[in-house]
């Protein structure tokens, strides 16, 4: 089998890399200098050429709230071209099975958790990330009606929060488990003895461990066809915002205190995934968040620090 991986520099796409070579499957991910995939004729050119059996479309601009605030129509014309480009090219490259990665914030912003796939579309999106959110909705539904019309088997899987190696760490633009690494890895290093923790820390959220989702996608790579064409990822159950800043800081070795600043948002109280169809399909994420966390806490020392 051999595999092309858009947004191989990312994290899950590295993540994906890394097992496949492992697994001893082919893999092709060209660097951003290598294809742009925002030149669909270059990008048809090299699916012609390379004739993958399958494509995974894990490319794609993503940001914190913050960056999607002051630039919507960035997050949204990248995303919706880059997914545009792929699935048209593979259509006409011959390719019959694509993998698309869709995101938790297609889901309308009221949408009662667990997160059914059958919500998508049925309400308004969370206005601080709306521009990305309509470029995924967009490219899922375009998977869906091409599978349609066309009888190829182009799925979406909607991952809950993803964290892990190759995870970005950076001060202002990391996303909550990277962040509170960092904050509680600095806070031990200079004998912080507090560390704030934004609103009363009860807000509930759902992470996977990005290595789990390379290895569903390596087995739905398998038979695409078997997915639904909607299908969510993720542990299935969730933990506060107080208890991932607990867990991370005895990981770490932190003994300090929390302090919660009550005058910070909370944000959506909880955002959960609805893993049925992932049960159906066999499979289970290997991992558990301490697991998890200590490992990416190990690779932040090793790589980022």
């Amino acid at each position: 089998m051999k595999l092309f991986i858009t947004g191989g520099g990312g994290m899950v796409g590295r993540n994906l890399c890394v097992l496949a070579d492992q697994k001893r499957v082919k893999v092709l991910a060209p660097a951003r200098n290598e294809l742009d995939l925002m030149d669909y004729q270059a990008t048809l050119a090299f699916l012609r050429a390379h004739k993958p059996d399958v494509v995974i479309h894990a490319a794609g601009l993503v940001g914190g709230i913050q960056a999607n605030i002051s630039a919507p129509y960035d997050f949204c014309f990248m995303n919706l071209n880059l997914g545009l480009n792929v699935i048209r090219a593979a259509q006409e490259a011959g390719v019959d099975n694509l993998i698309n990665l869709g995101s938790s914030c297609m889901y309308p912003r009221d949408a009662q958790s667990p997160l059914q796939e059958s919500l998508l579309l049925k309400g308004e999106l969370e206005p601080t990330n709306e521009g990305y959110a309509v470029a995924k909705v967009a490219v899922s539904k375009l998977c869906e009606y091409i599978s349609l019309q066309y009888g190829v088997n182009y799925r979406t899987l909607i991952p809950c929060n993803i964290y892990g190696c190759w995870d970005n760490f950076h001060p202002q633009r990391s996303h909550m488990i990277p962040a509170v690494i960092r904050k509680i890895h600095e806070a031990k290093s200079r004998a912080v003895p507090q560390v704030d923790i934004w609103g009363d820390g009860s807000a509930r959220r759902e992470f996977l461990f990005a290595a789990d989702l390379a290895e569903l996608i390596l087995k739905a790579s398998n038979c695409v066809d078997k997915l639904p064409q909607y299908m969510n990822v993720g542990l299935g159950k969730d933990f506060t915002i107080n208890e991932y800043y607990q867990q991370i800081a005895e990981v770490i070795g932190y003994n300090g205190t929390f302090i919660n600043d009550l005058s910070k948002p909370v944000g959506m109280r909880q955002k959960l995934v609805d893993i049925s169809h992932q049960t159906m399909f066999g499979w289970t994420p290997p991992t558990s968040l301490s697991e998890g966390v200590a490992n990416t806490y190990a690779y932040f020392l090793k790589k980022v620090i």
